[in-house]
């Protein structure tokens, strides 16, 4: 068996193409405000990709591009504002911090109605409740993915490793609220292949290189690996890995390739995030 390949950038394109549709129909582009703090690569190679992408689908963005030395006072200052711009739909402050900015001070502070990150405690509980909120950009475009491939989730036993709040917990909200069967494993679960041989639908984020190896997938099993873990391979160069060992392909029944497969969807689920919220803010739609 060799697992059909998940490739995330065609789902990305035709949820991108949908937000695209969905922002002309509103009265004025969707904007979204991202807020940045120092000039670490890694971040500001993600905000550069986000701003350039929302302008490609019709959105309006704003950078702040703020220095690191920046206090937590002046970023909440600056959210605040934000929260009052009727003109801005979105918020996203890009994470990590620096140290001496309490993350979750941050991320209470933006509206929810425009935190389009979907990590607000309101939005959080709105989702564990099944109501309609933002949902969690990397969660709900893995959702997307498997929809875009026509796999099924309902009545699916699902198998959700990792447990962090920005992927594992809400992906288990999101899969129950999709009628799957679900169980949380994570890096204290006893015998962990036992319970990941159970799986019809296999999500591993954990950011541990190569966790899940064949003996532990499900014969053709759908297996969504989330990790991305940079590695040295035997030249000494790095380069990136999943949390699933290249070779499960040989059992499981589809596979996302890292990199290329899950990561594709957040950003897209970011924008798509952003016209839900000025849909919302408008009285168009409720955010889901």
């Amino acid at each position: 068996m060799t697992a059909r390949p998940l490739p995330g950038a065609p789902a990305a394109e035709a949820l991108l193409a949908e937000t695209a549709t969905r922002a002309a129909r509103l009265p004025t582009p969707p904007h979204l405000a991202m807020v940045r703090l120092g000039e670490d690569p890694a971040s500001v190679s993600y905000v550069r990709g986000k701003d350039r992408k929302a302008r490609e689908v019709g959105l309006s963005s704003t950078v702040h591009a703020l220095p690191e030395t920046t206090t937590q006072e002046e970023l909440l200052d600056l959210i605040a504002r934000l929260n009052a711009d009727d003109a801005v739909n979105g918020i996203l402050v890009q994470l990590p911090l620096p140290a001496h900015v309490s993350e979750q001070a941050v991320l209470h502070a933006i509206d929810p109605r425009k935190d389009v990150d979907g990590f607000h405690p309101l939005n959080v509980g709105e989702l564990w409740a099944g109501r309609p909120a933002l949902r969690p950009c990397t969660p709900a475009g893995i959702l997307y993915l498997l929809d875009y491939y026509g796999l099924p989730v309902a009545g699916q036993r699902a198998v959700v490793v990792g447990r962090s709040h920005i992927v594992g917990r809400p992906l288990a909200a999101l899969l129950l609220e999709r009628d799957a069967t679900v169980t949380m494993a994570h890096s204290r679960t006893r015998d962990l292949g036992a319970v990941t041989r159970e799986a019809d639908l296999l999500l591993v984020a954990v950011g541990r290189a190569h966790l899940i190896t064949p003996d532990m997938v499900k014969p053709g099993a759908t297996v969504i690996d989330v990790g991305i873990n940079r590695v040295s391979g035997e030249n000494g160069k790095a380069h990136l890995t999943g949390d699933v060992r290249p070779d499960v392909a040989e059992v499981a029944g589809a596979l996302t390739p890292v990199p290329g497969g899950v990561g594709p969807m957040t950003i897209a689920q970011l924008l798509a995030n952003t016209v839900a919220a000025a849909e919302m803010q408008s009285g168009r739609r409720a955010a889901r």
